[in-house]
């Protein structure tokens, strides 16, 4: 996976990240990013299953003043704001199939107007050829639009959930302990064996994310230099 992330980020092609939730998608988006040469352009990211519907038109594409009624002051739709970056679409297959091939018009490079602008007008300058952003990430959808699926999925990069990847784990349990002892200013030395066992044998059905939060918890919780972990909650 990490290969992969490694040959495609110097490309333009978009990129079609596949995973349950938890298991890293932003993650593997930054990756990308970061290995770019967009790294020192905008990371832009949304997470379109949170955005209700009415209002999901205008996060991507922007609109003018005056659209719509409350529309006080034009707004710059995020494909816009992440010229020559990089676009992270979380979900996106839960975008409405009205606005699919709006989406799918602009992952091809097609200049997209802003909501309420006129035909005749200047348009800001769209996300097109080279200046193209990457995106991807969607969750499962029976309304995902086949249009905006293919023009996503150039390079998809599957993501294996946390059980198919439990030699990862004590390194993960390490890393998060680590971060999270500094955080919280407690100096954790040990993890015990036995912890070590219990966390290995859960099956983690929150993925990555789940572990985390373990984690976190754990480190709260720890009073002394050994991790204590609430393996019976």
């Amino acid at each position: 996976m990490l290969e992969q992330v490694e040959r495609v980020a110097p490309t333009d092609s978009t990129v079609l990240i596949e995973g349950e939730t938890g298991t890293g998608k932003e993650l593997i988006a930054r990756a990308i990013h970061n290995l770019s040469s967009r790294c020192g352009r905008p990371f832009i990211k949304l997470n379109c299953a949170a955005i209700p519907f009415g209002l999901l038109e205008s996060e991507l594409f922007g609109h003018e003043k005056g659209a719509f009624t409350g529309a006080i002051a034009q707004k710059v739709g995020r494909f816009e704001l992440a010229d020559k970056g990089t676009l992270f679409l979380d979900e996106v297959g839960d975008i409405p199939p009205v606005l699919a091939a709006q989406t799918a018009a602009c992952a091809a490079g097609t200049a997209v107007r802003a909501l309420g602008q006129q035909p005749d007008s200047p348009s800001g300058r769209p996300a097109r050829g080279g200046d193209q952003p990457k995106f991807g990430g969607y969750g499962e959808s029976s309304e995902f639009r086949s249009d905006l699926y293919y023009r996503l999925n150039v390079f998809p990069i599957p993501l294996p959930p946390f059980a198919g990847a439990r030699e990862d784990l004590p390194a993960l349990v390490e890393h998060f302990v680590e971060i999270y002892a500094r955080r919280m200013d407690k100096q954790i030395e040990h993890i015990p064996p036995e912890t070590m066992s219990a966390l290995s044998s859960y099956q983690w059905p929150g993925n990555i994310r789940e572990l985390q939060n373990f984690i976190e918890r754990s480190v709260i919780l720890s009073s002394e230099n050994v991790l204590r972990a609430p393996l019976t909650s």
